[in-house]
């Protein structure tokens, strides 16, 4: 899979992707992420990149000029994928969701947009981006940090990117509940043992265990994703033990 990121500081990305999963990704060519400077296809020599909003306002707005002739460019690229989505990254965009990282993590590229200073020329929205995605209802300073938290959700979603595929199957968000709790040795640390049950060896029961306890953790700390977690007749009846204060 290939990511192309649009930005006006391409050296942040050097030492984030420089380590972990995604550099497992770089390594087995499984992933390959090509960073290009916004600033590159500017026709001033002062690499002009913003400019004042017109009415007035605060801020400064990237123009769309540059913007339009970086993704043409990416997508004149003889191995570009014309169909290739082009995602502007901005705090108006649908947040992302687990659900959105899957679907990005069957395609075969994707174009990111950093947005910088108040925003983009709407005309960049209107006819170049096919695509909005917001990584929280907060303001960063650009989009970078967004693009990044995508490469690595959908880098580890790619098969032989973990160490196996099982490892993200059961991740939180996935199965629409939080992860369950879980341990590791010693079995017994300052006094706080670990359940018995997971070292029983009783598949069975360890996998119901881990069922209630994910339902118990989504319960107390994420209650809102209930309403949209597939859940079976005996999964409602634990929560209705739960919210009667029974186990």
């Amino acid at each position: 899979m290939r990511f192309h990121i649009l930005t006006i500081f391409p050296d942040m990305f050097t030492a984030p992707f420089a380590e972990g999963v995604v550099a497992r990704g770089k390594q087995k060519g499984i992933l390959d992420i090509v960073v290009h400077d916004i600033r590159d296809f500017t026709h001033d020599r002062h690499r002009t990149v913003d400019d004042y909003t017109f009415g007035g306002g605060f801020g400064m707005l990237m123009k769309p000029q540059p913007l339009f002739e970086a993704v043409e460019a990416v997508r004149a690229r003889p191995e570009a994928n014309p169909a290739s989505p082009v995602i502007l990254l901005s705090p108006q965009g649908r947040p992302l969701t687990q659900k959105i990282v899957e679907g990005f993590a069957k395609l075969d590229e994707i174009v990111m947009i950093c947005g910088r200073y108040e925003g983009v020329d709407e005309r960049v929205r209107e006819h170049l981006v096919t695509d909005e995605i917001s990584i929280g209802d907060y303001v960063l300073s650009g989009g970078e940090l967004a693009a990044m938290v995508i490469v690595d959700a959908v880098s580890r979603l790619l098969p032989g990117v973990l160490g196996s595929i099982e490892s993200s199957q059961d991740d939180s968000h996935t199965t629409g509940l939080l992860q369950y709790p879980q341990y590791t040795r010693p079995a017994e640390f300052r006094g706080w043992k670990a359940p018995e049950i997971l070292l029983s060896g009783n598949h069975a029961a360890i996998e119901k265990w881990r069922r209630r306890e994910s339902l118990r953790k989504t319960l107390h700390l994420r209650p809102d994703m209930l309403d949209k977690a597939e859940l079976s007749d005996e999964d409602r009846r634990r929560l209705e033990e739960m919210r009667g204060g029974q186990t």
